[in-house]
C-alpha cells in the first residue's frame, strides 16, 4: 500500500524546528543515525512532512531521495497528519469478511477523507490497518485507544457524533 502525501499546508512552528535542528546537530556525525532522527522528527511534528525530511535531508548530508525512501519504507513513518481523533478501521481477514470494507467506506464519505488524510479542520484522520488482534470483535476500528467492536455500517454515525462529528 503506497503512503499518500498529505494535501495540507504545513504547519510548523519555529520551536519545533528549533528542537529538530538540535536532534539534526546532535547527530549528524553518524550517517548510520537517520531512522533515530527520522523518529524523534516525527515525535516532534506528528509525521514527516517533505519540509521536515527536506531539514532532515540537509542537516545529515543524506540525499533527500533516501531520506523519502526510507519515510516511505518502513510503516511505523507517516508523511501525512494525524487528527486530534485518529480513527483506525482493522481490514484484516476476520474483519474485511464482517464488513470492514463498508464500514471504512462509510467513514471515508462521512468524513470526506480517504486512507491516510486528515480533514481540513485537523479533527479527524483516517487509517486503514491489519489485525490489531479483536477477532473476536470483529470487525473493529479504534479512535486513538478506544475499541468499538462487533460494528456495522449503521453504527458509523453514532461514533462520529460522539466525537463531535
Amino acid at each position: 500500500m503506497q503512503k499518500k502525501i498529505s494535501k495540507l499546508p504545513f504547519r510548523g512552528t519555529a520551536e519545533q524546528e528549533k528542537k529538530l535542528r538540535e536532534v539534526i546537530d546532535a547527530n549528524k556525525h553518524d550517517k548510520s543515525l537517520l531512522m533515530a532522527v527520522m523518529q524523534q522528527a516525527q515525535d516532534i511534528y506528528g509525521y514527516l512532512p517533505m519540509e521536515v525530511q527536506t531539514m532532515i535531508a540537509e542537516g545529515m548530508d543524506i540525499p533527500l531521495e533516501k531520506v523519502y525512501g526510507v519515510a516511505t519504507f518502513y510503516a511505523q513513518f507517516s508523511l501525512s497528519p494525524k487528527g486530534e481523533y485518529n480513527i483506525s478501521v482493522c481490514l484484516g481477514t476476520a474483519c474485511y469478511v464482517k464488513g470492514s470494507g463498508d464500514i471504512f467506506n462509510r467513514l471515508s464519505e462521512k468524513l470526506g477523507i480517504g486512507a491516510d488524510e486528515c480533514t481540513a479542520d485537523g479533527r479527524f484522520s483516517l487509517t486503514a490497518c491489519r489485525c490489531i488482534g479483536a477477532c473476536g470483535l470483529a470487525p473493529v476500528l479504534t479512535v486513538n485507544d478506544e475499541v468499538y467492536g462487533r460494528l456495522t455500517v449503521d453504527d458509523v454515525d453514532g461514533i462520529l457524533e460522539k466525537y463531535g462529528k
